[in-house]
């Protein structure tokens, strides 16, 4: 079987060979090829954009697929499927949008050579996280290793090279889930800056005429299929293609902009779910507290009741009906944004959580839980403690679920055990410290045989874990206790 290339005429391949190198992007993996280079072309399809993506990977690891994705002259399929406004969608679309593919640790000229040119106007990235951070590296005459350490340099290049004109800044748009990622990506830059001795007119024309755009990406991207689906769609498409890549229909990209910038990459205009915003926050709160907590709430929850993955919550007859409970009832007023938006985005989600396409492994969700849960359900809870109200049960049920999950006891190997209702084992992955803690908070309340209400008020005076005495919140205590009561009661099972 053929292998997906130009030469099968699939695309209009003279559209991209004369397409100007607008765009640079540093990121090879599924997300970006998912979300955002999907995006572009959209836009070209729709004829409103007219330029081309030069792609690059941030690390030396990332060859192999630089590599394969040349070989098929840029060229990858995405599928997308799922749920959309209530109705099964299948989508396949064949992307060409990059103009150049190559290795800047092979071809360091060549991204040199980017830098300087005229037509380049945007950076788009997805180096994790961990990516994005400065790391003390030496300028020498080869490839820089770090992702910042790269722009600082693309952009003296580039500032020697128009003598410092203000009309040939860049703009950045980093996808990594960092907030204020657009900020972190231009003080790391400024640091390398001063490591290598950079001036201060080049200092002042990266912050005055380079834009380091703050930006929240929201897609599933979950990349190449099962094998099995994967055959299946070659034989029916008659080629293969090993960067095949599948994402879910819902999109959203937040980005702290003016809204002038849709003259420069009209996204919005394409009919995409983008938005220009001076304020980030109402984004990032909702997805913080409506979608990532009510995975936190499924994740330990579900783990203890022996559920495995996120659709099977939903379906459970018990805690389906608490999972949306929990975010419609009682996440959703607590947030100070329009309620007709949040609930359409808390409908969004659940529609997406029923993607039967998607598996959300609870027991990946449930990583680092204790963080998660300060972050994403704790200030729900707080708002109702600090009004003197009751804790809604559904919240108090999480609660109790994620109390629940670390009882545990520590293996030999420096593991941590728990067991569900059932008595399945299941392994706990968190800080070290704090796991070892709630381990021997459990062990002394089950040789006391102390009752819930005493387990509970062990357990969320904790200043170590909670950063206060919890036990100290109007209400919280009391209804922990009765919802880890009821889950060892078997009432949710």
């Amino acid at each position: 079987m053929l292998t997906l290339n130009q030469s099968l005429q699939l695309t209009d391949k003279s559209k991209n060979q004369t397409a100007p190198v607008t765009i640079l992007q540093i990121g090879e993996g599924n997300f970006l090829r998912g979300f955002a280079d999907w995006m572009i072309h959209v836009c070209r399809e729709k004829g409103l954009y007219e330029g081309g993506i030069a792609i690059t990977q941030p690390r030396p690891a990332g060859r192999a697929k630089i590599e394969k994705l040349a070989s098929q002259d840029g060229l990858y399929t995405l599928v997308t499927q799922g749920i959309e406004n209530g109705a099964p969608v299948s989508r396949k679309e064949v992307i060409d949008v990059f103009s150049e593919v190559f290795d800047p640790y092979s071809d360091w000229e060549r991204f040199k050579g980017l830098a300087v040119s005229p037509e380049l106007q945007v950076v788009i990235s997805n180096t994790t996280e961990a990516g994005l951070v400065y790391r003390p590296e030496e300028l020498g005459e080869g490839a820089i290793l770090s992702f910042p350490g790269k722009v600082a340099y693309l952009l003296h290049l580039r500032f020697e090279a128009f003598q410092g004109a203000t009309d040939k800044g860049l703009v950045f748009l980093p996808c990594e889930l960092l907030e204020r990622n657009g900020d972190s990506l231009r003080d790391a830059v400024l640091r390398y800056a001063d490591d290598w001795g950079f001036s201060e007119a080049f200092k002042g024309w990266v912050t005055g005429h380079n834009r380091f755009l703050n930006s929240l990406v929201d897609r599933i991207v979950t990349g190449y299929p099962a094998e099995e689906q994967a055959e299946a769609w070659f034989a029916e498409w008659g080629y293969r293609d090993g960067l095949l890549c599948t994402a879910e229909p819902y999109h959203l990209w937040a980005i702290e902009a003016d809204e002038e910038l849709e003259k420069l990459l009209p996204l919005r205009k394409a009919g995409l779910n983008v938005y220009w915003t001076d304020d980030l926050k109402p984004f990032q709160q909702r997805k913080v507290r409506i979608l990532n907590g009510a995975h936190t709430w499924m994740a330990t929850l579900g783990l203890v009741n022996g559920v495995q993955h996120v659709g099977d919550i939903l379906e459970h007859r018990q805690l389906g009906a608490q999972a949306r409970s929990a975010v419609e009832k009682h996440i959703v007023p607590t947030l100070p944004y329009p309620e007709e938006e949040l609930r359409a985005y808390a409908s969004d989600v659940f529609e997406r959580f029923a993607n039967p396409h998607i598996r959300h492994r609870l027991a990946d969700i449930a990583m680092n839980a204790l963080s998660k849960f300060k972050v994403r359900l704790l200030p729900t809870i707080a708002y109702y403690a600090e009004r003197g109200e009751a804790i809604p049960e559904s919240l108090a049920l999480g609660f109790a679920g994620l109390l629940r999950y670390y009882q545990t006891t520590r293996e030999e190997d420096g593991s941590f055990t728990g067991r569900t209702l059932d008595g399945v084992a299941y392994t706990v992955r968190d800080d070290e410290s704090k796991a070892a803690l709630l381990a021997s908070i459990w062990e002394k309340a089950l040789a006391d045989k102390a009752d819930s209400a005493a387990v509970a008020s062990a357990l969320l005076a904790e200043k170590e874990l909670w950063g206060e005495d919890l036990t100290s919140w109007s209400n919280l205590t009391e209804a922990v206790a009765k919802q880890l009561s009821e889950l060892e009661g078997g009432v949710y099972r």
